[in-house]
Parts: C-alpha cells; sequence; structure tokens
C-alpha cells in the first residue's frame, strides 16, 4: 500500500454489528416467508435490485448482500420488483437502516435498448431471458418508489448505472445533458465504484447512530450540499480561459506532458494578474473530520453550464478524467441549480488480503431457488468462471471499466482462486470439469501495475499503455502462468478455458505467456479486439497499432503449430467510433477482405455515460487534449442513423443485405473500382447471388479474362 496521511481501515477490521448472532443464510432472503424461517423479525438492510438474485460472486448484488451480511447485518433483497406501486417495495417491511438501490450489473438503458435505440426484448439477467422485467432509468423508479413507501428510510445508490452517471453528463438516448443521477433520485448518498470500502463504513455508521447528512468526505461517494464545505482550498475550473492555477506535482512522465497537463486554454486571461485558489469558507453545520481526502478540491462548470455550452462540457470531462488516479486525485465539485454535488476522489484499492477476504464470503453459487427450472443466461454463461482480478490501466476511451472500476489492478491470491475452483467443482450442478474463465475486465493484467509506486502516486496518465507501454509498467505475466498451471493441477479439472478479453500489446511482451494461453486454454477459438486498423481511429480509442495484432497473430499460429492444434483467432471490431470516417471503415473492410475475416456479430459504438469517446461524440472535441474556444478542429463523428448503419455494413460486407448500401457509398466516394467481381473489389455489382469469379474471368478467356490487353515481355 502506497504511503498515505490516511490509511484505510480494512473492510474485515470493523467490530460486526449485534445481528451478527444469526446464521449465515443459505439465500438472503426476498420474501417474509424466508426471514420467518430465519428467525428475523425485520432486516437492516435491504437491497433493491433490476436483475434477478444469483448468489454468485459475479452479480454486484450478491458481493454487496454477503459481504453486509459478514459484518453482522440482515441482508435482505428484492429483486426486479414490479414498480408500478409501492407494494413490492414493501414485501419485507421496512429496514431498519437503508434501502440499497442498483440497476443491476449493467445500465438499465443500456440493458433495454440497441446501439441503434431499438428495444430489446430479452435480458440476460432475467429468469428465461424474457424483457422488460426493469423500468428505464431503473435507479430514479425505484428510488421513487422506496420514498413513497417509507419517506424516512435512508436511500444509497450505487451499481454501475449510479457511478456512471454521478455527474452531469451526455445521455445518448434522450440525445441531452441530464443532471446528476443523484440528484434527481433524491437519495441521500451514492457510492461509486467497486464500493466494497465505502459501503462497510457507511453501513456501520448508520448502525451507530449516525444521520445520513453526516456521512461526510468518505471515498468513492458523492453528496449535495447546500454549500460548499468549509476548510478546503478550491481551484475554480468553471471557465476553459480561466482554469485556476494548479499546484505543481512532480512528475516522471516529462515525455508525456500533454497527459498530465490540466486543461487550459491558449486564450489569455483578462485579468494580468495570475489566477488563485479560491479560498471558500461557508459554513456547514455537519461537515465531520476530512482527513481521508486532500484539502483541495476542482470546481468544475454547473450543470446548467455543461448542458448549454458544448466546449465547457468537454473541458468538466477532461478535468474529471485527470482525477481518477485515487492517490493523486482530488474531490470534484459540480453546481446543480442551488446545490453542490461533490464527488470525493475514488476508493483506496482493496489489498490482495480485502480482496480474497470478498470473494471467500459463503456464496450459494446459484440463482434463487425461486426461479424453479427457468435459465438466466447471464448466469448459465458465467456459473464456471472466475475473477481474479479488478481494473484496468487500458484506458480505452470507448469503455467504462476505468471510470467505474479504476486502473488501478486488484488481484486475488493464488490460493483464494484455487479454493474457488474447488468450489464450483463441489458446488456446481453437473459440473463438467471445465472452467470458462480465469479473468476479469483483461484476461492478462493479473498483478501487473506500476513498479514505481512514488511515480504511481502522482500519475494523471489515462492509460498505461498508450501510445506505448510506459517504462515504469511491470507487463511480467509469470504470475498468471503459474496461476495457470496451478489451476489445471486443481483434482477434477478437465479443462481451464480463457473467455476474457486479452490485451494483445502486453501479451506480445510475452511470449511464454501466448505460448501457455495457446497450448492449454484455447478451445479451437480465441477472441481478441484490436478493435480497427485505421491510426486515426485507434488513436481515438488509445488502442495499440494493428501491427501488434499481427504479431500476436503470428505468435498464436507458430505455438498453435507446435502444439499441433487448429486454431483460430476472432477478431473484435467496432464501427461508427468517433474519429472514424467513410474511408477509414472502408480500409478496414478492405483488410477483412485481404485477411479472409468475416465478422458474425459486429457492435456499433454506443456512447455510454462518462467514457471520454462519449464526450467526443457529443463535443466534437478531442477531449484528451486540452480545451480551447480557439481550437477549430473538430473530429469527424459518424452520426446519423443512415452512416452509422453504414459504417456496421461495412464490417459485414460480405453480407448481401448490406451490399446495395455500401455500393451506393463507394459511388458516392468515387470508388467504383472496388464495385465488381475481380479479387480487390469489396462487393459485386450483382445484388442476386453471392460474390463469384466469373468463369470467363475464371478461364482468362473472353472479354473479361482475356490477357490479349497485357504488354509482351
Amino acid at each position: 500500500m502506497h504511503a498515505l496521511k490516511f490509511q484505510p481501515k480494512k473492510i474485515y477490521d470493523y467490530p460486526k454489528y449485534w445481528a451478527s448472532c444469526y446464521d449465515t443464510a443459505p439465500f438472503l432472503p426476498t420474501s417474509r416467508k424466508e426471514m420467518d424461517a430465519l428467525g428475523w423479525d425485520s432486516c437492516d438492510i435491504i437491497i433493491i435490485s433490476g436483475d434477478a438474485y444469483v448468489d454468485l460472486p459475479s452479480f454486484g448484488m450478491a458481493i454487496i448482500g454477503r459481504l453486509l451480511e459478514a459484518q453482522g447485518f440482515r441482508v435482505g433483497i428484492i429483486d426486479q420488483p414490479q414498480w408500478h406501486n409501492k407494494d413490492d417495495f414493501m414485501r419485507l417491511g421496512k429496514p431498519n437502516l437503508f434501502y440499497g438501490i442498483t440497476a443491476g450489473n449493467m445500465d438499465s438503458m443500456i440493458n433495454r435498448y440497441t446501439a441503434d435505440r431499438r428495444l430489446r426484448h430479452d435480458d440476460a439477467y432475467t429468469p428465461g431471458n424474457i424483457g422488460g422485467k426493469r423500468p428505464d432509468r431503473a435507479v430514479l423508479v425505484y428510488s421513487q418508489r422506496c420514498k413513497e413507501a417509507y419517506k424516512d428510510v435512508p436511500i444509497i445508490l450505487g451499481g454501475i448505472e449510479s457511478s456512471l452517471r454521478r455527474s452531469a453528463h451526455y445521455d445518448y438516448w434522450s440525445d441531452k445533458v441530464r443532471r446528476s443521477i443523484l440528484m434527481d433520485s433524491k437519495a441521500d448518498i451514492l457510492l461509486y465504484g467497486n464500493a466494497e470500502r465505502a459501503l462497510v463504513e457507511v453501513a456501520h455508521r448508520l448502525a451507530n447512530g449516525e444521520d445520513p447528512k453526516q456521512l461526510n468526505f468518505i471515498r468513492g461517494t458523492a453528496r449535495l450540499y447546500s454549500e460548499i464545505p468549509s476548510g478546503f482550498s478550491g481551484i475554480d475550473s468553471t471557465r476553459v480561459d480561466k482554469p485556476g492555477k494548479i499546484d505543481p506535482i512532480p512528475n516522471p512522465y516529462q515525455e508525456y506532458k500533454a497527459n498530465t497537463e490540466e486543461c487550459a486554454s491558449s486564450q489569455k486571461s483578462d485579468n494580468k494578474t495570475p489566477v488563485k485558489p479560491i479560498e471558500i469558507q461557508a459554513y456547514h453545520p455537519d461537515v465531520r473530520s476530512a482527513d481521508s481526502i486532500p484539502s483541495t478540491y476542482i470546481l468544475i462548470p454547473s450543470f446548467e453550464r455543461v448542458s448549454q455550452d458544448k466546449i465547457l462540457y468537454a473541458h468538466a470531462s477532461r478535468a474529471m478524467h485527470l482525477e481518477t488516479n485515487p492517490f493523486a486525485a482530488r474531490s470534484i465539485v459540480q453546481p446543480h441549480a442551488n446545490r453542490f454535488l461533490w464527488i470525493n476522489p475514488p476508493p483506496i484499492p482493496l489489498t490482495t488480503p480485502e480482496m480474497d477476504y470478498v470473494f471467500d464470503l459463503p456464496f450459494a453459487r446459484r440463482p434463487h431457488p425461486s426461479y424453479g427450472k427457468a435459465k438466466i443466461p447471464a448466469y448459465e454463461m458465467i456459473k464456471t468462471s472466475i475473477n481474479i482480478m479488478r481494473g484496468c490501466f487500458g484506458g480505452c476511451t470507448f469503455c467504462s471499466i476505468a471510470e467505474h472500476e479504476g486502473r488501478i489492478i486488484q488481484s486475488r491470491s493464488q490460493e483464494s482462486i484455487l479454493g474457488e475452483i474447488e468450489n464450483i467443482r463441489d458446488k456446481t450442478a453437473y459440473f463438467s470439469g471445465t472452467i470458462s474463465d480465469l479473468g476479469g475486465p483483461s484476461a492478462n493484467m493479473y498483478r501487473l501495475g506500476c513498479n514505481d509506486l512514488k511515480a504511481e502516486a502522482v500519475c494523471r496518465k489515462p492509460s498505461c499503455i498508450f501510445p506505448q507501454i510506459c517504462k515504469k509498467l511491470n507487463t511480467d505475466h509469470t504470475p498468471l502462468i503459474q496461476l495457470y498451471r496451478a489451476a489445471r493441477s486443481v483434482k477434477g479439472i478437465k479443462k481451464i478455458m480463457i473467455a476474457s478479453g486479452v490485451r494483445i500489446d502486453l501479451a506480445i511482451e510475452s511470449p511464454e505467456y501466448i505460448k501457455e494461453l495457446v497450448t492449454y486454454h484455447v478451445g479451437g477459438y480465441l477472441k481478441v479486439a484490436p478493435e480497427h486498423t485505421e491510426k486515426n481511429t485507434l488513436d481515438m480509442m488509445m488502442k495499440p497499432d494493428i501491427s501488434s495484432y499481427s504479431r500476436f497473430k503470428a505468435l498464436f499460429e507458430k505455438f498453435s503449430r507446435e502444439a499441433g492444434k487448429e486454431q483460430y483467432l476472432i477478431p473484435y471490431f467496432i464501427s461508427a467510433h468517433p474519429g472514424t470516417t467513410d474511408e477509414d471503415m472502408v480500409n478496414l473492410a478492405l483488410w477483412l477482405k485481404a485477411n479472409k475475416h468475416e465478422c458474425d456479430q459486429v457492435q456499433n459504438f454506443y456512447p455510454t455515460p462518462m467514457c471520454i469517446a462519449t464526450s467526443v461524440y457529443y463535443t466534437h472535441k478531442n477531449t484528451m487534449k486540452p480545451i480551447s474556444y480557439k481550437d477549430k478542429n473538430l473530429v469527424t463523428i459518424p452520426t446519423g442513423d443512415r452512416q452509422r448503419r453504414l459504417h456496421k455494413a461495412l464490417l459485414r460486407y460480405h453480407d448481401p443485405k448490406n451490399w446495395p448500401l455500401i455500393r451506393e457509398a463507394l459511388i458516392k466516394m468515387g470508388k467504383q473500382y472496388l464495385i465488381g467481381s475481380k479479387s480487390q473489389c469489396l462487393i459485386p455489382w450483382n445484388d442476386t447471388s453471392p460474390m463469384k469469379i466469373m468463369p470467363s474471368v475464371r478461364r482468362k478467356t473472353g472479354r473479361h479474362g482475356s490477357k490479349r490487353f497485357e504488354t509482351k515481355k
């Protein structure tokens, strides 16, 4: 752990609540009948979730519920409640401490709608894969119903929907900037990211009789204040051309200076004197000691201003993403009407013993019995998979993992992971002997991280591996290789598969890892994600050059041959990503054709809340660089249904259904030479049959295939 002024209390060091005298529940109760069987007269905490209840550590409600149970609290779960009135929210009675509300493992809008804003009719987190079992913007609806059920019970928000909507954010589905979800829900406090540390502290403080208004300055939380609390120095960053003075920070990454500077503009301030941090000493009666967070906060433009000014929105987004390192981050303050949203710095990452503590809790490892024989697709897919770590330092701009879990890797011990393998073997019905995955956000970041703790403590880089791998990053895959070997040796285990995405630019740093992976852990196909081929798009994604994929592919094929196996790579690509032109997509399609790849499933860029790429999509400004009103350069954004359909169609150039749209675009671009029957053509002129070489061309006869026009040597 870093040498910090504030050392967080371990999540297993709190004195247990008095209700720990009750036995561990086989399943956390979802009905009064189950509560009666446990001997409970009430629940201390009730979790409301948009997902079905699966008691497995891959499901957020199960982790939170079991963690609170281990602290001694009586925890009930109301899963996928009927939200049209308050009745279902009262089925477990009134909670003694608080309601914990989450939309589930996915944002409810992403769960319900496609990237083309079309309604989904299925839901992998619902028994029977039935759609429509949760409302749009589930956190807001659930909060309202809880207020109607018991007005005086505190409400605490958590989960990914709340986490990624903690500030003013662009909402793709309504195509506008929305307020913080904390403001709209009227909840008492919001917990973001993997919130075990904050949740345990909040639960114990409420159990000790504290008022929810006293829950101030807890890392990983957000609160609303009527006045800015006293005792802090504020850096005024409410204007692009007047970002405020920033105290110099020792920076080991001088070669990436542009990535560590705060948002600034080339415009000169009207004021000839330097801008100084503003000192605010507003009185607030409920403020506690703020020893756990820095004494400086960043004041960013208000919701009202960012909702009207895209440049300010881009500026605010950049400012927030520069404050994601828990060892260097300061609080973010954003005015909303007459209130102040205060977002505390991210939580200090869990240590390996704390990670083991969480994942070693007594999970039943199966869905709640009330669902009978109905299958839950998400559970069926991951029931034999194991999370070995959290976080991602890749920094992909289209991904929300870093915003939610952080970029510092939190790894479990090998002993804990092997213990979970044994639990799967012993507790999973009809277990075949195959573990479907050992991974997490990435398959191969286990125990990787910065070698220099002093550098990590001040680093503000959004990625440790872009534009190239940082020299201070440990890329040694040896602990992961040892884990794979130990996992294969567990009695009763026949096969260990790797289904999480392999970060190919890291993997090629360790050919030994690729050999281990290819020889023992690939079942014929391995999915990887180069995402694109064109530099402009890859730079906007913060992804490596396509040459990394080529190098990985060469090693993959080499080690497959040596193992005597016929195995294939399945590359994933994203269409319509910010920064992508029509010509970029044509070049990608030509690359796919040249490499004989035919994508079955493709993904259009999905502007999810808080992602860097979403900010770029909305503002047309590159928020990875300082923002300026004077800078008139705009990022190319594929917008409109037709252009987005075209980009998606080009990824499936081989599908005759897409040929009319592609043909029209190629003609408009002046690329008619890519239409025809020649091998270098992308699509044929004929819509009615698959593209084939004409017999005359194959025979090299007739006017299409004759050699009579060739120059004689």
